[in-house]
């Protein structure tokens, strides 16, 4: 594994776009809209590709057959060097990295139930479930429930505000480059800063929704609120809102269908110890 250097992004596009599952977070990576790190077999002519997002989301696809890549790869998955101070969340899409996977790291998976967030040299395995936004749901379901929460577009003091994992400054280089390329909507209790749909990446005519609810607010219809905003957004926009989730983050599953989304994807999620 060979970090790449960002003038050599480009050597990456062409094998990025055949991946099918939803990458939006490697393709803001390679069109350096964020910072992060690409490691490649060869930086003159790549064809094993691991690409690593600030938010320890990573991307493992390409040629499956590079011994020394590969060497590389399972030392790194290992933490053996202790390159990783935290958990990561890899997503391999094409079977071949798959069975790689299986054959290499078999005895160390484990479910996530299971091993419930212990550190240790197991490999939490879950689903990754990829949506797809149907208009007419989420049409029929806003009409049938009016939204009743203040909701507002999301500025400075909101985004000081919302603390969490899934929040805007976790997948933007800075306050000021959200402001000016991405976007998000606040919903509010007295004032207070409940819940947040944001952009956390937003490519052509698609936009990938992020959501974080502070604890006293979840369940209560907050999230539903700030994520419709965003939606209307995105129509009124012409972008395809795009949603994606783990199976088991059943919170943000069953959010993601109350508001038109349908899931048509499930994959293989790793967690990689530290």
């Amino acid at each position: 594994m060979i970090l790449l250097q960002k003038q050599d992004y480009y050597k990456v596009t062409e094998h990025l776009q055949q991946i099918a599952v939803n990458h939006l977070f490697a393709r803001f990576i390679i069109e350096q809209k964020v910072d992060g790190k690409v490691f490649v077999d060869n930086p003159e002519n790549p064809t094993s590709f691991y690409i690593l997002h600030p938010y320890s989301m990573s991307l493992l696809f390409g040629n499956v057959d590079n011994k020394e890549f590969n060497k590389n790869l399972v030392d790194y998955l290992l933490n053996t060097n202790k390159q990783r101070q935290r958990y990561e969340w890899l997503q391999a899409p094409e079977t071949k990295w798959q069975a790689f996977l299986s054959e290499t790291f078999g005895d160390r998976f484990i479910a996530v139930e299971e091993n419930r967030g212990a550190v240790n040299d197991k490999i939490e395995i879950t689903t990754r479930v990829n949506f797809k936004f149907n208009k007419a749901k989420f049409d029929a379901i806003s009409a049938m429930t009016p939204i009743d929460k203040q909701v507002v577009r999301t500025e400075t003091a909101h985004y000081d505000a919302i603390h969490g994992a899934v929040i805007p400054e976790n997948f933007w280089n800075t306050s000021d480059d959200f402001f000016q390329n991405g976007v998000g909507f606040t919903s509010l209790s007295d004032n207070e800063v409940a819940s947040t749909a944001f952009s956390s990446f937003i490519f052509d005519d698609t936009l990938e929704i992020g959501i974080e609810t502070t604890q006293p607010y979840k369940g209560k219809g907050y999230a539903f609120a700030a994520c419709s905003a965003l939606i209307n957004y995105c129509i009124e926009n012409n972008y395809e809102p795009i949603w994606s989730c783990k199976k088991d983050n059943i919170g943000s599953y069953r959010l993601a269908c109350r508001l038109g989304f349908e899931p048509t994807l499930t994959l293989p999620f790793y967690r990689l110890n530290y």
